[in-house]
């Protein structure tokens, strides 16, 4: 089913700057934020939602955004929305692989800005900071969609299908590193047993 495209009514010029001037930005952080929420809303606007598959791309970007944003001050701006392409698969199996992907991909970096640190609690932390950025990310994908009109059906289906996907592969990614993390320990404990 096609939704066709929402219109409004006009804006006269003055209704217009009044309400620019009520909502400008105090911040670079915070002018890129709204220019990429403007973005997604009115990408969204206008494209046919004939696809079933194509809210999950907002669902993509918004999570991305979130991720960006907590990830920042360890990796500075823009750290996952560097890694991401135009016109990739956007179906809950190939976005949540995506997400976990390039989210738990920083582990490594991470771990090398905190040396000396206990790993398990390392690991533990970064999993904070990564899942909390990806839930505000669905959060503000769903208020968008549902702002829309279009979050029932397949696609709050196919949403709430990726963020089990993604949830599961948090989880996968946790146990094996921490697996990792215990039997490097426990080696390192028997080598100095000998």
């Amino acid at each position: 089913m096609a939704i066709s495209p929402v219109t409004t009514p006009a804006i006269t010029e003055k209704q217009s700057q009044a309400d620019t001037a009520k909502v400008q930005p105090t911040s670079a952080a915070e002018k890129q934020k709204q220019t990429l929420n403007a973005s997604i809303v009115s990408t969204s606007i206008e494209v046919s939602l004939s696809s079933g598959n194509k809210p999950l791309a907002v669902l993509l970007q918004s999570t991305i955004e979130h991720l960006n944003e907590v990830l920042e001050p360890e990796f500075g701006p823009n750290a996952i929305q560097k890694a991401y392409d135009e016109g990739l698969d956007v179906s809950p199996e190939a976005t949540a692989q995506r997400i976990v992907d390039l989210s738990t991909g920083f582990f490594e970096a991470y771990k090398a800005q905190h040396p000396g640190e206990d790993e398990a609690v390392l690991l533990e932390r970064f999993m904070e900071i990564i899942g909390g950025g990806i839930d505000k990310g669905f959060e503000e994908a769903r208020d968008i969609l549902d702002g829309l009109q279009v979050l029932e059906g397949d696609i709050a289906a196919n949403i709430d299908k990726t963020y089990e996907l993604v949830q599961q592969g948090l989880q996968e990614f946790f146990d094996r590193m921490l697996e990792t993390i215990q039997g490097t320990e426990e080696q390192a404990e028997a080598e100095e047993l000998e």
